[in-house]
């Protein structure tokens, strides 16, 4: 598996398919299983890059806690390492606002999308989307409140499979702690005029984790900010309306990625 390094932190990173370079940035304590959903449907006609945050897997885990700047700059080497002309970023919640971030400063993002992302670290509450990973009650009671009555009668196996995954992937709660206090330092409502890449806004209407108006807000702040609800879903967004947010992300990447790029 490849890897990029940030000062002394190794960072580890799957790629699959060829084409555009897409990036997937994580949310706060989650593992790579968030992108399951959209990782198939991308990887193929482009090269899908997952990057195994510091705090989880096979990448380093320095101690905390970590600085927003630090984990920007994880993303910063990935995209380097990754060697494209230009990439274009998909981020999820915190992951949203390290892309956003990464976006202002490197001149090798070409776009975003972002789902369930606010332009300030505060409107996020982690509190609801993290737990620890080894209780499993615990992860059980969580991923059921992340999804809605709707998701979880008619896809049971899905449900149970993502329970897995996290016990498997999350972060543990050192570390999960660490990337928490990073969204202390993750405010760039006052920066948005600095992002000029395009951006599509993805939010679920129904969000408890980052409430809908977040996204809107971020989208009309943007210079070229895109604003698409999703309705009647919460903040995973990307496996509840699996195919509509596939169908965005596909499209958006259809008109912003050049094909003739390596």
């Amino acid at each position: 598996m490849p890897s990029a390094v940030n000062g002394s932190v190794s960072i580890r990173y799957e790629i699959a398919g060829e084409g555009p370079a897409v990036v997937f940035v994580g949310d706060v304590g989650l593992g790579v299983w968030q992108f399951a959903w959209q990782h198939g449907a991308i990887a193929g006609p482009y090269a899908a890059v997952t990057p195994e945050p510091r705090w989880i897997d096979r990448s380093d885990e320095p101690a905390g806690p970590y600085a927003f700047d630090d984990l920007v700059g994880d993303l910063e080497a990935v995209i380097a390492e990754v060697g494209s002309r230009s990439v274009h970023l998909v981020g999820y919640g915190f992951g949203g606002l390290i892309a956003i971030a990464t976006a202002m400063d490197s001149a090798r993002v070409r776009s975003l999308a972002v789902i369930g992302t606010p332009a300030d670290g505060d409107a996020l509450d982690p509190d609801s989307l993290w737990t620890d990973p080894t209780d499993r009650a615990a992860v059980e009671a969580s991923t059921t409140a992340l999804l809605s009555d709707r998701f979880r009668t008619a896809h049971p196996d899905a449900v149970d499979r993502i329970v897995d995954w996290r016990i498997a992937e999350d972060a543990p709660p050192e570390t999960a702690a660490a990337q928490r206090a990073a969204l202390a330092d993750a405010d760039r409502s006052d920066r948005l005029y600095e992002l000029t890449v395009p951006t599509l806004v993805l939010h679920g209407t129904a969000d408890a984790v980052c409430p809908v108006e977040h996204g809107r807000r971020l989208a009309d702040g943007l210079p070229r900010g895109t604003f698409r609800p999703i309705e009647d879903v919460g903040h995973l967004a990307g496996i509840e309306a699996s195919g509509a947010l596939n169908d965005a992300l596909l499209g958006w990447l259809a008109d912003h990625a050049d094909r003739d790029e390596d």
